[in-house]
């Protein structure tokens, strides 16, 4: 973005109005008092429209997506272990015992 800042003062307050946007990861300023804004999501329009309260004359320069440059030696980082899974959720099935019970049946005493 371009904005006429024409001391100190003015580009630290255009860089928190810059800042304050949601979604913005770094401003810096360029050359020829260009506000460079760096983020995620970042509404250009909503951003220059904040920007021209402040400074009327706030033109947008360029919108591009920052392509990551990834290095031909690097690897992936190595994942975690993983972890055991423990389920709390319901108690184990009770035990069975087979057992042979020995029942004498009634006993040979009876009483006339």
């Amino acid at each position: 973005m371009n904005v006429h800042m024409h001391n100190d003062k003015y580009k630290s307050k255009a860089m928190k109005i810059a800042v304050s946007v949601h979604g913005v990861i770094s401003v810096s300023i360029g050359e020829n008092s260009q506000l460079e804004v760096i983020g995620e999501g970042v509404d250009s329009v909503s951003l220059a429209n904040s920007l021209r309260k402040k400074f009327p004359y706030t033109n947008i320069v360029s919108v591009a997506a920052i392509k990551e440059t990834k290095s031909p030696d690097s690897s992936p980082p190595p994942s975690p272990p993983p972890y055991p899974v423990y389920n709390y959720g319901y108690p184990p099935p009770p035990a069975y015992y087979r057992g042979q019970y020995y029942d004498p049946g009634p006993p040979n005493c009876s009483i006339i």
